[in-house]
């Protein structure tokens, strides 16, 4: 592959700017130059800086006016509920049994799991989404339809098959046995194959006995380099239900730790009602948690408090949650975690609302060596941003006064059509103009 530049605004995030000053928090150039080579990413700076180190058969794309920004990662997302999205229902346990579960077992034919990879890995990349932690159904034949789509894209993929044997309809239950089997046998086919990884996967702890709960740890244990990825302290009921099915447990997140799912390479998805002293043990643990704005205001499950959460020093990616979750769109679950903040009496700054949808995603799912900023010898996922995508955006943006301001706006206002180009590892997988 020839060396290629992209003249543009840069940004990307270095570090948590709740944490870190603003010189180390991000980088950004009004006038930049991203330079890659082989996949990678080569330079990333001042156009002026950079452009006198080229060799004469670079190709220099001109962007002036466009915004390159890392690909977004959502750090929590069901492909099987995309025709869920939009379906209107009460809270959690009730959504899913009339709306999840009835959609979930079609994926048994691996003609519709095909066909539904297919879309979902489209929506994605529309919406510049190029990494992804991703739960499939129980069928062992949806997992291999996404990670085959996904290689075929060479899309960087986490996902992993549904442990559930309790609690749901027969259709959609497996056993202790039949999931070790599945999962060790998708685990060997196909982790580390192109950019795909697993995760350990069971549905949440309503749905799992102790003996698969346990298994899920035994899994993980056995194959150090795969995540655990499920959902936890979501709605108040469920929380009931689990305090009813695990009296012995100190609570939710004690269910999880009794069977070694509790470690740096996990994701709990929601967190919502997650005590001070929860959110401790995760972070002593080296736990991560997705937040997932979206669905928790459509299904009233609560607000999540950031704030809270990164004072404990947990690690918080920003996840879609499809279906449960309205759209694709990480620049809209960036508006919607601004509102949720706002209904709890915190503000979330737009730089922190980029943090959540690049680096802090990647740091949650552990490949932030690879993607999630755009420092060189990463791998080239970015997007390239038009600020002028609908007229209201690019009115706002034109009269933004400070970068941070422009953020915001983008925020508010961007969605799909502010999604000009999606790259990944340096190659063009979505344009909006064909």
């Amino acid at each position: 592959m020839t060396v290629q530049a992209y003249r543009a605004s840069l940004l990307h995030m270095l570090d948590d700017p709740c944490r870190a000053p603003a010189e180390a928090a991000w980088a950004w150039h009004a006038d930049g130059l991203l330079v890659v080579d082989g996949g990678h990413v080569a330079a990333f700076g001042a156009y002026e800086d950079i452009a006198p180190t080229l060799g004469p058969d670079t190709a220099v794309i001109d962007l002036s006016g466009k915004l390159i920004v890392p690909g977004f990662v959502d750090a929590h997302i069901h492909y099987p509920q995309t025709d869920v999205v939009a379906a209107w229902g009460a809270q959690l346990l009730d959504w899913l049994n009339t709306h999840t579960f009835p959609a979930e077992q079609a994926f048994a034919d691996r003609a519709h799991a095909d066909e539904a990879a297919s879309f979902f890995l489209g929506e994605l990349l529309r919406n510049g989404t190029t990494s992804a932690l991703v739960f499939g159904t129980v069928h062992k034949t949806s997992v291999d339809a996404l990670f085959e789509a996904a290689l075929a894209r060479n899309m960087r993929l986490i996902a992993g098959k549904v442990l559930m044997d309790r609690n749901a309809p027969a259709a959609l239950t497996d056993t202790v046995e039949t999931g070790r089997a599945d999962t060790e046998a998708l685990i060997r086919a196909w982790r580390g194959r192109g950019r795909l990884g697993y995760a350990v996967t069971p549905r949440f702890a309503v749905t799992s006995s102790d003996a698969q709960l346990a298994m899920a740890g035994e899994v993980a244990a056995a194959h150090p380099d795969v995540l655990i990825h499920t959902h936890m302290s979501e709605n108040l009921a469920e929380i009931a239900r689990v305090g009813e099915l695990f009296p012995n447990a100190r609570d939710y997140l004690d269910v999880y730790a009794r069977h070694g799912l509790v470690g740096p390479r996990s994701v709990f998805a929601h967190c919502v009602h997650t005590t001070r002293d929860a959110l401790g043990r995760m972070q002593r643990a080296g736990a991560s948690a997705a937040f997932c704005p979206s669905s928790n205001l459509l299904l009233g499950s609560g607000l999540f408090s950031l704030k809270q959460a990164c004072a404990c020093g947990v690690t918080v990616g920003l996840g879609t949650d499809i279906g449960a979750g309205a759209s694709f769109s990480l620049l809209h679950m960036m508006g919607e975690a601004y509102k949720v903040g706002q209904l709890a009496d915190e503000t979330v700054d737009p730089m922190h609302a980029f943090y959540l949808a690049t680096l802090a995603g990647a740091r949650a799912l552990r490949i932030d060596g690879q993607v999630g900023n755009l420092v060189p010898g990463k791998e080239a996922d970015f997007l390239v941003l038009d600020l002028a995508a609908t007229p209201l955006l690019a009115r706002r943006t034109a009269a933004a006064k400070t970068l941070a301001e422009k953020l915001f706006v983008l925020q508010v206002l961007g969605d799909d059509r502010a999604i000009e180009r999606t790259y990944l590892a340096g190659h063009l997988a979505h344009s909006r103009d064909g």
